[in-house]
Protein backbone atom coordinates (compact mmCIF):
# COMPACT_ATOMS: atom_id res chain seq x y z
CA UNK A 1 0.00 0.00 0.00
CA UNK A 2 1.02 3.27 -0.79
CA UNK A 3 2.36 6.22 2.09
CA UNK A 4 -0.16 9.10 0.82
CA UNK A 5 0.02 11.76 2.99
CA UNK A 6 -2.29 14.92 3.48
CA UNK A 7 0.82 16.58 2.17
CA UNK A 8 1.20 14.98 -0.78
CA UNK A 9 -0.10 17.39 -3.55
CA UNK A 10 -3.72 16.14 -5.17
CA UNK A 11 -3.37 15.20 -8.44
CA UNK A 12 -7.19 13.72 -9.16
CA UNK A 13 -10.06 16.24 -8.04
CA UNK A 14 -13.84 16.06 -8.45
CA UNK A 15 -15.91 18.37 -7.60
CA UNK A 16 -19.89 18.41 -7.50
CA UNK A 17 -20.63 16.17 -10.36
CA UNK A 18 -23.42 15.41 -12.21
CA UNK A 19 -23.67 12.95 -15.07
CA UNK A 20 -25.82 10.68 -16.84
CA UNK A 21 -26.02 8.69 -20.21
CA UNK A 22 -29.02 10.10 -21.07
CA UNK A 23 -30.29 14.14 -21.15
CA UNK A 24 -31.76 14.85 -18.33
CA UNK A 25 -31.21 12.21 -16.52
CA UNK A 26 -28.61 11.86 -13.84
CA UNK A 27 -27.13 9.04 -12.34
CA UNK A 28 -23.94 10.95 -10.42
CA UNK A 29 -26.03 14.00 -8.22
CA UNK A 30 -23.38 16.27 -6.57
CA UNK A 31 -20.18 13.12 -6.49
CA UNK A 32 -17.16 15.06 -5.14
CA UNK A 33 -13.62 12.96 -4.46
CA UNK A 34 -10.16 14.47 -3.81
CA UNK A 35 -7.03 11.69 -4.77
CA UNK A 36 -4.02 12.71 -3.54
CA UNK A 37 -0.71 11.26 -5.17
CA UNK A 38 0.16 7.76 -4.70
CA UNK A 39 -3.26 6.40 -3.10
CA UNK A 40 -4.87 3.71 -3.96
CA UNK A 41 -8.42 4.79 -3.63
CA UNK A 42 -11.69 1.99 -3.40
CA UNK A 43 -15.02 3.06 -4.54
CA UNK A 44 -17.83 0.38 -3.29
CA UNK A 45 -21.31 1.56 -2.74
CA UNK A 46 -24.42 -0.97 -3.50
CA UNK A 47 -25.22 -1.66 -7.44
CA UNK A 48 -26.81 1.45 -9.03
CA UNK A 49 -24.67 3.63 -7.02
CA UNK A 50 -23.13 5.24 -9.64
CA UNK A 51 -19.89 3.66 -9.29
CA UNK A 52 -19.05 2.53 -12.78
CA UNK A 53 -20.34 6.06 -14.05
CA UNK A 54 -18.19 8.02 -11.60
CA UNK A 55 -15.30 5.94 -13.16
CA UNK A 56 -16.13 6.84 -16.61
CA UNK A 57 -17.14 10.16 -16.29
CA UNK A 58 -13.35 10.94 -15.17
CA UNK A 59 -12.44 9.39 -18.81
CA UNK A 60 -14.62 11.32 -20.89
CA UNK A 61 -16.69 8.19 -21.39
CA UNK A 62 -20.27 10.03 -19.88
CA UNK A 63 -20.94 13.57 -20.41
CA UNK A 64 -20.30 15.93 -17.51
CA UNK A 65 -23.46 18.06 -16.97
CA UNK A 66 -21.91 20.07 -14.21
CA UNK A 67 -19.20 19.99 -11.95
CA UNK A 68 -15.27 19.70 -12.82
CA UNK A 69 -12.75 16.97 -12.48
CA UNK A 70 -8.89 18.44 -12.75
CA UNK A 71 -5.39 16.84 -13.11
CA UNK A 72 -3.43 18.78 -10.96
CA UNK A 73 -3.77 21.88 -11.73
CA UNK A 74 -5.58 20.96 -15.35
CA UNK A 75 -9.32 21.19 -15.82
CA UNK A 76 -9.62 18.01 -18.01
CA UNK A 77 -13.56 17.72 -17.45
CA UNK A 78 -15.24 16.14 -20.81
CA UNK A 79 -11.92 15.96 -22.12
CA UNK A 80 -12.04 12.88 -24.92
CA UNK A 81 -10.38 9.62 -23.70
CA UNK A 82 -7.51 9.48 -26.39
CA UNK A 83 -7.04 12.65 -24.98
CA UNK A 84 -6.71 11.69 -21.09
CA UNK A 85 -4.34 8.94 -21.91
CA UNK A 86 -2.16 10.93 -23.31
CA UNK A 87 -1.98 13.34 -20.40
CA UNK A 88 -1.43 9.97 -18.04
CA UNK A 89 -4.68 8.48 -17.30
CA UNK A 90 -5.69 4.55 -18.05
CA UNK A 91 -8.78 3.33 -18.20
CA UNK A 92 -9.48 -0.68 -17.81
CA UNK A 93 -13.08 -1.65 -18.68
CA UNK A 94 -14.78 -3.92 -16.52
CA UNK A 95 -15.83 -6.44 -19.94
CA UNK A 96 -14.68 -6.58 -23.42
CA UNK A 97 -11.00 -4.96 -22.16
CA UNK A 98 -8.81 -7.22 -24.82
CA UNK A 99 -8.92 -7.89 -28.36
CA UNK A 100 -9.48 -11.81 -28.29
CA UNK A 101 -7.77 -12.29 -31.75
CA UNK A 102 -4.86 -10.52 -31.37
CA UNK A 103 -1.62 -12.48 -29.29
CA UNK A 104 -0.61 -10.97 -25.81
CA UNK A 105 2.03 -8.76 -27.10
CA UNK A 106 0.33 -7.04 -30.00
CA UNK A 107 -2.41 -5.86 -27.16
CA UNK A 108 0.35 -4.51 -25.54
CA UNK A 109 1.61 -3.10 -28.70
CA UNK A 110 -2.01 -1.54 -29.04
CA UNK A 111 -1.55 -0.10 -25.62
CA UNK A 112 1.29 2.33 -26.85
CA UNK A 113 -0.36 3.80 -29.82
CA UNK A 114 0.06 6.97 -29.70
CA UNK A 115 4.00 6.52 -28.72
CA UNK A 116 4.56 3.17 -30.74
CA UNK A 117 8.29 4.32 -30.73
CA UNK A 118 7.99 3.23 -26.63
CA UNK A 119 7.03 -0.01 -27.41
CA UNK A 120 10.22 -2.02 -26.39
CA UNK A 121 11.20 0.19 -23.40
CA UNK A 122 7.91 -0.29 -22.13
CA UNK A 123 7.57 -3.83 -22.68
CA UNK A 124 10.26 -4.66 -20.40
CA UNK A 125 9.06 -2.58 -17.91
CA UNK A 126 5.90 -4.45 -17.71
CA UNK A 127 7.09 -7.58 -18.34
CA UNK A 128 9.41 -7.31 -14.87
CA UNK A 129 5.73 -6.61 -12.95
CA UNK A 130 3.58 -9.13 -15.45
CA UNK A 131 6.09 -11.85 -16.56
CA UNK A 132 3.30 -14.34 -16.99
CA UNK A 133 2.44 -12.44 -19.96
CA UNK A 134 6.19 -12.26 -21.43
CA UNK A 135 5.47 -16.11 -21.28
CA UNK A 136 2.52 -16.06 -23.05
CA UNK A 137 3.14 -13.23 -24.82
CA UNK A 138 2.30 -15.07 -28.47
CA UNK A 139 -1.05 -17.01 -27.27
CA UNK A 140 -4.14 -15.18 -28.32
CA UNK A 141 -5.72 -12.98 -25.43
CA UNK A 142 -9.25 -14.62 -26.51
CA UNK A 143 -7.74 -17.86 -25.19
CA UNK A 144 -6.69 -16.96 -21.88
CA UNK A 145 -8.60 -17.32 -18.78
CA UNK A 146 -10.74 -13.90 -17.13
CA UNK A 147 -7.86 -13.46 -14.92
CA UNK A 148 -5.01 -13.49 -17.47
CA UNK A 149 -7.05 -11.54 -19.56
CA UNK A 150 -7.61 -9.05 -16.95
CA UNK A 151 -3.93 -9.36 -16.74
CA UNK A 152 -3.40 -8.12 -20.31
CA UNK A 153 -5.86 -5.44 -19.58
CA UNK A 154 -4.46 -4.10 -16.67
CA UNK A 155 -0.81 -4.04 -18.76
CA UNK A 156 -2.12 -2.64 -21.63
CA UNK A 157 -3.45 0.60 -19.96
CA UNK A 158 0.18 0.83 -18.65
CA UNK A 159 1.99 0.51 -21.70
CA UNK A 160 1.88 4.61 -21.60
CA UNK A 161 3.12 4.75 -18.37
CA UNK A 162 -0.19 6.47 -16.66
CA UNK A 163 0.21 8.80 -13.05
CA UNK A 164 -3.22 7.47 -12.68
CA UNK A 165 -5.01 4.11 -13.48
CA UNK A 166 -8.66 3.81 -13.54
CA UNK A 167 -10.05 0.27 -12.67
CA UNK A 168 -13.58 -0.61 -13.23
CA UNK A 169 -14.73 -3.77 -11.03
CA UNK A 170 -11.10 -5.82 -11.94
CA UNK A 171 -12.09 -8.76 -9.81
CA UNK A 172 -15.93 -8.89 -10.96
CA UNK A 173 -16.02 -12.88 -13.12
CA UNK A 174 -13.19 -14.12 -11.56
CA UNK A 175 -12.84 -16.87 -9.05
CA UNK A 176 -11.69 -16.29 -5.42
CA UNK A 177 -8.06 -17.22 -6.33
CA UNK A 178 -8.37 -14.85 -9.17
CA UNK A 179 -9.93 -12.34 -7.44
CA UNK A 180 -6.96 -12.05 -4.70
CA UNK A 181 -4.53 -12.33 -7.37
CA UNK A 182 -6.12 -9.32 -8.86
CA UNK A 183 -5.91 -7.47 -5.70
CA UNK A 184 -2.64 -8.26 -4.88
CA UNK A 185 -1.23 -6.79 -8.52
CA UNK A 186 -3.18 -3.68 -7.99
CA UNK A 187 -1.43 -3.55 -4.90
CA UNK A 188 2.00 -3.91 -6.47
CA UNK A 189 1.06 -1.40 -9.54
CA UNK A 190 0.01 1.12 -6.66
CA UNK A 191 3.61 0.49 -4.87
CA UNK A 192 5.53 1.38 -8.19
CA UNK A 193 4.24 4.75 -7.84
CA UNK A 194 1.16 4.79 -9.47
CA UNK A 195 -2.30 6.50 -8.36
CA UNK A 196 -4.95 4.30 -8.54
CA UNK A 197 -8.45 4.45 -8.16
CA UNK A 198 -10.61 1.59 -8.48
CA UNK A 199 -14.46 0.37 -8.13
CA UNK A 200 -14.70 -2.25 -6.46
CA UNK A 201 -18.50 -4.94 -5.62
CA UNK A 202 -15.77 -6.81 -3.50
CA UNK A 203 -16.23 -4.13 -0.53
CA UNK A 204 -14.50 -5.83 1.85
CA UNK A 205 -11.34 -7.06 0.22
CA UNK A 206 -11.19 -3.05 -1.06
CA UNK A 207 -11.73 -2.01 1.90
CA UNK A 208 -8.81 -4.18 3.09
CA UNK A 209 -5.45 -2.87 0.18
CA UNK A 210 -6.80 0.82 0.10
CA UNK A 211 -5.32 3.92 1.20
CA UNK A 212 -8.60 5.41 1.30
CA UNK A 213 -12.57 4.25 0.44
CA UNK A 214 -15.48 6.35 -0.82
CA UNK A 215 -18.95 4.86 -0.26
CA UNK A 216 -21.55 6.28 -3.34
CA UNK A 217 -24.89 5.92 -2.99
CA UNK A 218 -27.73 7.30 -5.38
CA UNK A 219 -25.02 9.00 -7.03
CA UNK A 220 -23.62 10.92 -4.61
CA UNK A 221 -20.54 10.66 -1.93
CA UNK A 222 -22.30 9.09 1.39
CA UNK A 223 -19.25 8.23 3.56
CA UNK A 224 -15.10 8.12 3.10
CA UNK A 225 -12.23 7.75 5.27
CA UNK A 226 -9.47 5.30 5.36
CA UNK A 227 -10.18 1.68 4.63
CA UNK A 228 -9.09 0.54 7.78
CA UNK A 229 -11.75 3.06 9.07
CA UNK A 230 -14.59 2.42 6.89
CA UNK A 231 -14.10 -1.24 7.75
CA UNK A 232 -14.78 -0.98 11.24
CA UNK A 233 -17.75 2.09 10.79
CA UNK A 234 -21.17 0.45 12.35
CA UNK A 235 -23.17 2.35 9.55
CA UNK A 236 -21.21 1.18 6.76
CA UNK A 237 -21.04 -2.27 8.02
CA UNK A 238 -24.78 -2.27 8.24
CA UNK A 239 -25.68 -0.17 5.25
CA UNK A 240 -23.34 -1.56 2.81
CA UNK A 241 -20.83 -4.46 3.66
CA UNK A 242 -23.79 -6.67 5.13
CA UNK A 243 -25.02 -6.57 1.31
CA UNK A 244 -22.10 -6.18 -0.74
CA UNK A 245 -19.36 -9.08 -1.49
CA UNK A 246 -17.57 -10.59 1.53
Amino acid sequence: MSEASVETPVIVNADDLYAGYLPGIDILNGCSMEVREGELIGIIGPNGAGKSTFLKSLFGLVPIRSGSVTLGEDDITNLRADELVKRGIGFVPQSNNVFPSLTVKENLEMGTYQRPKSFKEQYERIGELFPKLVERKDQRAGSLSGGERQMVAMARALMMDPQVLLLDEPSAGLSPDRQDETFVRTRDINKTGVTVIMVEQNARRCLQICDRGYVLDQGTTAYTATGQELLKDPKVIELYLGTLGA
